[in-house]
């Protein structure tokens, strides 16, 4: 069990770096990461890691390495600017669990720009909100894994185990951006993805490889909303 007084000490670590988040998450989400233009970003991202002293992996994706595993989703479009990036911590001395941090870097698509009333990346504060396609789903939480990372150091402290910080892309079509990762040899004892997901821990996903997943395209004007909220 986590000890009262180091928690507290982690919570205000995680705090006196707030600001700087914020100001990072807004940087990231300037950068326009539709599918097939993540690279700009990816690059954002393996900077950061570096200057955190993180051992970089930053690879194109190849088709031909992932097509046979299970999971593995049809491409159609080009791959040739699929870079994902991780950041590994890897201890002199493990000791305890290792974690795997992940989160995707590509965002959906912005739709008609004249529904929106600021460009779409045009990232802002407004009040308590960051707003910037992107922004929610899911920069914020991929530079948030950074920023706990953050709030350890300001305390002197690092993992006592292996941690990979993940930025993956073709998770809002495919998911073989994790898949490529899993292919590359990542492997820890857990895993957390910091998906927005109405501010609840899930723990299982209801999948089932066997009835698989049927792809369509309805095309329709309407205002953009995540595909787990969608109303007709």
């Amino acid at each position: 069990m986590l000890d009262q007084s180091l928690a507290q000490d982690i919570v205000s670590a995680v705090s006196a770096g707030f600001d700087a988040q914020v100001k990072e998450t807004a940087a990231l989400t300037t950068l326009p990461s539709l599918r097939g233009q993540e690279a700009t970003a990816q690059d954002f991202m393996a900077r950061h890691y570096r200057e955190r002293d993180l051992a970089v992996d930053h690879w194109q994706i190849n088709v031909e390495d992932i097509q046979h595993l299970p999971g593995f989703s049809p491409v159609t479009i080009s791959y040739e600017n699929a870079f994902n990036v991780v950041g590994a911590h890897r201890p002199r001395e493990v000791k305890g669990r290792s974690l795997i941090l992940n989160g995707h870097i590509d965002v959906v698509p912005t739709g008609p720009h004249d529904l929106w009333t600021r460009p779409p990346f045009d990232s802002y504060v407004s009040g308590d909100w960051l707003y910037g396609r992107g922004s929610g789903d899911m920069k914020a939480g991929l530079y948030g894994c950074l920023a706990a990372f953050d709030a350890l150091d300001r305390l002197g402290l690092r993992p006592a185990a292996p941690v990979y910080l993940q930025s993956v892309v073709e998770e809002e079509c495919t998911g073989n951006g994790a898949l490529a990762c899993l292919q590359r040899g990542y492997r820890a004892d857990a895993a957390l993805i910091p998906e927005p997901s109405s501010h609840a821990l899930t723990v299982a996903h209801t999948a089932s490889t066997r009835i698989g997943i049927v792809r369509g395209i309805v095309r329709t004007p309407s205002r953009a909303r995540p595909a787990g909220t969608a109303r007709s």
